[in-house]
């Protein structure tokens, strides 16, 4: 079963994708701040995190950066779920290494099938490097 990480500030979101992910045969684990989450990818080691960006504590774009950092977290799957919208932005997330980014609102099921779809080709080729 492959593992989910989902660190988002807001409940309501996190629920949501929590549930999307478990019925989509997730283990998933959720985290409620940047910090909060960077810690959890330490412990838990998941298959894929899913960040929002803008978090207290830090942002999803520091986790994702950190994670991309650490040669002992590059099988780690990473995807920004952001209301940031701006072409710039979203050139932000790649260089920082996320493999997808996905704007806020999303449908549930393009989630699942982008997070299956991101998890697919992690087992293909080498994760980013951060730029």
């Amino acid at each position: 079963m492959p593992t989910a990480l989902v660190v988002d500030d807001d409940p309501d979101i996190r629920d949501v994708i929590d549930y999307v992910l478990d019925q989509a045969g997730f283990e998933v684990f959720s985290a409620p701040d940047g910090e909060a989450g960077l810690a959890a990818v330490l412990g838990i080691r998941p298959d894929i995190v899913l960040l929002d960006w803008m978090m207290p504590r830090l942002s999803g774009l520091e986790v994702c950066r950190a994670v991309r950092s650490d040669p002992d977290l590059t099988s780690i799957a990473v995807v920004l779920l952001t209301a940031k919208t701006q072409e710039a932005d979203i050139a932000l997330g790649f260089e920082a290494g996320a493999h997808d980014y996905i704007v806020k609102p999303f449908s549930p099921r393009l989630l699942v099938g982008r997070v299956r779809e991101v998890l697919a080709q992690i087992d293909d080729a080498p994760p980013p490097a951060l730029l």
